[in-house]
């Protein structure tokens, strides 16, 4: 767009529309990060429907107005993302009894944190989106997405809605808060044969003879178009390995706990009470999951570790870069941010303010202050390097787990030497990881905004002011769809139980935890530690990506091992296609996947709402256990049909 006269843009509608959006992704990701430990980026699929509305007779816009709507959408994406990585952890750690009692105190470190990302960010917005040479590959997307619309009549727009639909029906039917007529999944356990082992010491004299035991507790995939849906978009590649995590957890460690202790039902109250499925959840709750803690740690450490060079160049290139982008000139509409005074001002009495909450957490003052200045300092050289991470490998691929472990372990080594320890150290802790995880998220989601609307012409204190706007707006709302999702699912332990695992937010609840008030099964973090060194030092795959799925009910984990694996028979589909076909097919693939996942989670979010309103469910049919299992495996082949069979007829198009 010309940088003058200055076109449609910051409209009543734009923003509307944007904030509608970003409630919808927000939510959406709530769900599908607290139950696979996983965010999908908003910001593509914001794009196409933007696009498709503002297309539509009675709500036409610019592109401009466009890119003002898809700017707030993906806030709801990022700030969510920093909110089911940190939050529950004060719920997991009992910290607070629930969120829903503390909903100020979460949605100010909410608030906060997203304001301190827009802010730390916009002093970075030019020398990282117009004068770094990055390729910010969402962003670009986005772009590409707009032009293609702009240019013909596009299908995206009927595939994201379609398979909304398609997502959300199948959720409903499949809930038991819905009309529960498909089977989600089949579980069991196997046991093993009887074996009499003859202990011996190193004299080989016998020692005794014990009946071993034990078995495997089985599951399917889960029949959820969010999870299969994940799995198509992060590739098979990805998926095998998050699928290994699960197969060490539930087909290694834990029937070789269960073989090597026989008595272990009986300790818990007698094989009649505690059969091998429960016993098989609780040592993977109790026992494997600690162990995927301290696989995550390492992980995340060697990752930083990797990435180290381009973390100092990544520092050093952007304050080198903001200190010569300084000026007293005219600008033109298109360099115009929000004034470095107001962003300083802002930023510091944003700091001051946390240092209140701070200290209500601490119950002393220069605790409080630490924790507020430790915040800043990390939060502002974290959102750089993050911001410069996000234009180089996209905002979906940031390491904002690991970024924000390094923020939390620094602040719980803050409040060690300060003497704070108990509740008081463990919410400091906390409190700090958080505001730090939400910034993070939040200032790389800013800047492939603001790159996007460099590369078509965008006003960038226009852009500023409507993320500034659902940020605030936004922070308030999110704790709604969490809190129904924890209370809807209590049967299942809420956060941090089966349905609602939150990997992210339990390894950050026990690393508070532990290293604050040294609680924690340090063996066990050691033993996953230790395993974590032996995968990285035989060239694993992700690691990282290992322990999640360890830390994950195989059930979830082999969902998304489906979805790559429907992903690869795509790629089969159309290998023989012309390089236009193939593209076209990925481009439908991804859109279709996409819409499934946004549709599953927000009739999730949708029933959890129905069902604390008094409704526990919409209406239920008998149709017997035969007939429910024929109708999951009918619609399991519906899913593969349409992620693999209709993207190849689009290719041959």
């Amino acid at each position: 767009m010309p940088t003058a006269p200055s076109p449609r843009e910051l409209t009543f509608k734009a923003i509307v529309l944007g904030l509608f959006l970003s409630l919808v992704f927000g939510a959406a990701n709530a769900y599908l990060g607290l139950k696979a430990g996983q965010t999908v980026s908003a910001t593509i699929p914001a794009a196409v429907i933007a696009m498709a509305i503002f297309r539509m007779p009675w709500f036409r816009g610019t592109i401009l107005e466009q890119n003002i709507a898809r700017t707030a959408a993906s806030v709801g994406e990022a700030l969510v993302a920093g909110a089911i990585f940190t939050l529950p952890a004060f719920v997991i750690t009992g910290m607070w009894t629930d969120l829903k009692a503390n909903y100020w105190e979460a949605s100010a470190i909410l608030c906060a944190g997203g304001l301190i990302g827009v802010f730390f960010i916009i002093l970075l917005r030019k020398p990282l989106c117009v004068d770094a040479n990055l390729p910010w590959p969402e962003s670009v997307a986005s772009v590409e997405i707009v032009k293609a619309g702009e240019a013909a009549d596009s299908s995206a727009p009927k595939l994201v809605f379609g398979s909304m639909a398609i997502g959300a029906l199948i959720q409903v039917l499949k809930s038991d808060k819905g009309i529960p007529v498909l089977k989600e999944l089949a579980e069991g356990f196997i046991a093993f044969p009887k074996a009499l082992v003859h202990h011996f010491g190193f004299d080989k004299a016998p020692l005794a003879t014990v009946i071993h035991a034990g078995g495997i507790s089985w599951a399917t995939p889960a029949l959820s178009p969010a999870l299969i849906g994940i799995g198509y978009i992060i590739g098979p590649e990805y998926a095998s390995v998050s699928f290994a995590g699960g197969i060490l957890a539930w087909w290694v460690l834990i029937p070789m706990l269960l073989f090597f202790d026989p008595d272990f039902a009986i300790r818990l109250g007698g094989p009649e009470k505690v059969s091998g499925a429960v016993a098989s959840f609780t040592i993977w709750y109790n026992i494997v999951r600690p162990i995927a803690v301290g696989m995550m740690l390492v992980s995340a450490a060697s990752t930083l570790f990797g990435m180290r060079q381009t973390l100092i160049t990544s520092l050093r290139g952007a304050w080198n870069a903001s200190r010569q982008s300084s000026g007293t000139v005219k600008l033109d509409r298109t360099e115009q941010d929000i004034p470095p005074q107001w962003v300083i001002g802002i930023s510091v009495f944003l700091t001051i303010m946390l240092a209140f909450i701070y200290h209500s957490f601490t119950k002393g003052w220069p605790s409080a202050i630490a924790a507020a200045i430790v915040m800043a300092i990390a939060g502002f050289v974290l959102s750089a390097v993050g911001g410069y991470l996000g234009g180089l490998v996209g905002v979906s691929n940031q390491p904002t787990s690991g970024l924000t472990l390094s923020a939390l372990v620094l602040a719980a080594l803050v409040m060690i030497s300060l003497g704070v320890h108990g509740k008081e150290g463990v919410a400091a802790v906390l409190g700090v990881a958080g505001v730090v995880c939400v910034a993070v998220s939040t200032s790389g989601s800013l800047l492939q905004d603001l790159k996007a609307g460099h590369l078509l012409g965008g006003t960038p204190w226009k852009m500023e002011v409507v993320e500034i706007i659902t940020v605030v707006l936004l922070s308030f709302f999110l704790l709604g769809p969490i809190i129904a999702l924890h209370e809807a699912n209590l049967a299942t332990g809420g956060i941090g139980g089966r349905e609602l695992p939150a990997p992210q937010a339990g390894l950050m609840a026990q690393l508070a935890k532990g290293i604050v008030d040294g609680d924690m099964a340090w063996g066990l973090l050691g033993a996953g530690a230790a395993l974590g060194v032996a995968l990285i030092l035989c060239g694993a795959r992700a690691p990282m990506l290992i322990a999640v799925g360890m830390y994950l009910p195989f059930d979830t984990s082999a969902a998304i091992f489906t979805g790559g694996v429907i992903q690869w028979f795509a790629s089969k589909l159309t290998a023989k296609a012309e390089d236009a076909g193939r593209l076209k097919a990925e481009e439908v693939g991804t859109l279709i996947a996409s819409g499934l996942i946004a549709g599953e989670a927000i009739a999730g979010i949708l029933l959890a709402v129905t069902f604390l309103a008094g409704l526990p469910y919409i209406y239920k049919f008998q149709l017997g256990a035969t007939i429910e299992s024929w109708l999951s495996i009918l619609t399991f082949l519906g899913l593969v049909y349409l992620m693999a069979g209709l993207p190849a007829k689009y290719a041959k198009r």
